[in-house]
């Protein structure tokens, strides 16, 4: 499995020229050569309106990427349900589910109170979102419009948030909030499978907003003339376990650490926690969305007490998937961040709110 990703990351970091003295990866470009094209027709068919666009009764707001992999979707989901919710709105966020096992047109996780499904059932961003949004419901399921219309006939919602869904067009949204890294905003510049585009970079021309996410800010000249925000992934702080324990980020300070991260790129989690003091003296990166075993915890366990480490850290998503092993997760450290717009949040905010009253 490791020596598989590691061949991903190597392909979507390439950013080579076609080859033929490559046979594997000139194989992979005209394999996204024919990706692109339906892509491209299928935007066509969408812009043409030979494909059809629904629309409910009530504001959408979609947050999505044209990248694969990790851009802060989730913790932007997070600060516009928290940021509708104390404006007064009646905000639901609706999300594919990815990794959950339930398979219904309509899967409550929650009604905007208690949690009504777990992460092996609903997913673990659902559950996620649903833990860090307080009092903001939480629906999955494949067909959005099927999902938004519950959302809108049995629980009030005046706003729908559509989590990971630019290419979501079947159902029409007012705002599309775009995230883009801002070190590499369109990977390594070829479509899926020889890159990570999901489409081609003129699809942005659909973006209200366009998110650069990361300490970096570069190629803002390729961009579409759209208003453009920085993101930051801010820490927030440690908490240990059963989240009653919660402790500043100076705690980590000069710490032996061992961390794992089962996210789009656990890198950066490595990175964030050396930036905050933290001494590494373990790291075990995991596939995204990975479903952890007890031999997985007992390698974590190992790798801490081989490396001498004072204290075992992952992230919050990772961490809702450990409360089925209460010894081991009372006894962890889980790092929460929340989504940051610098330099202009309050003309971020501005732009939210107007298009909604609109």
């Amino acid at each position: 499995m490791k020596q598989l990703k590691g061949l991903v990351t190597k392909i979507l970091h390439d950013n080579s020229k076609p080859s033929l003295l490559n046979p594997f990866l000139f194989s992979l470009y005209l394999l996204s050569l024919l990706y692109g094209g339906i892509i491209r027709l299928r935007n066509r068919m969408y812009d043409l309106g030979l494909l059809k666009t629904k629309k409910l009764g009530c504001r959408v707001i979609s947050v999505g990427n044209i990248t694969v992999g990790g851009t802060g979707k989730t913790p932007t989901v997070i600060m516009l349900a928290n940021l509708l919710k104390e404006r007064g709105y009646r905000p639901t966020v609706l999300s594919r589910g990815y990794g959950g096992k339930n398979r219904n047109p309509v899967n409550v996780i929650s009604a905007g109170n208690n949690l009504l499904m777990d992460t092996s059932v609903a997913g673990d961003e659902p559950v996620l979102i649903a833990k860090s949004a307080k009092g903001v419901p939480v629906i999955t399921g494949p067909k959005r419009y099927l999902t938004g219309k519950y959302a809108i006939d049995h629980l009030g919602t005046d706003v729908l948030i559509l989590d990971d869904a630019f290419q979501h067009r079947s159902l029409f949204r007012d705002i599309d909030v775009v995230l883009l890294d801002g070190k590499r905003p369109f990977g390594n510049g070829f479509l899926l499978p020889r890159g990570g585009l999901r489409e081609p970079a003129k699809a942005l021309k659909r973006a209200d907003i366009i998110v650069l996410t990361g300490t970096d800010r570069q190629e803002e000249n390729k961009l579409p003339p759209v208003p453009i925000f920085r993101g930051y992934h801010r820490p927030k702080d440690l908490v240990k376990g059963n989240k009653d324990d919660i402790h500043p980020l100076e705690y980590l300070k000069g710490k032996k650490v061992c961390a794992f991260a089962g996210i789009a790129k656990p890198e950066s989690f490595r990175k964030t926690l050396n930036s905050l003091g933290g001494e590494i003296v373990a790291f075990i990166p995991f596939p995204d969305h990975h479903r952890y075993t007890t031999g997985d915890l007992e390698e974590i366990k190992k790798a801490s007490l081989n490396s001498s480490a004072e204290i075992i850290v992952t992230t919050e998503k990772d961490g809702i998937k450990l409360i089925d092993f209460p010894e081991f997760f009372r006894d962890i450290f889980l790092l929460r961040i929340e989504m940051e717009i610098v330099g202009h949040p309050k003309e971020f905010e501005d732009i939210i709110l107007s298009k909604l009253s609109e």
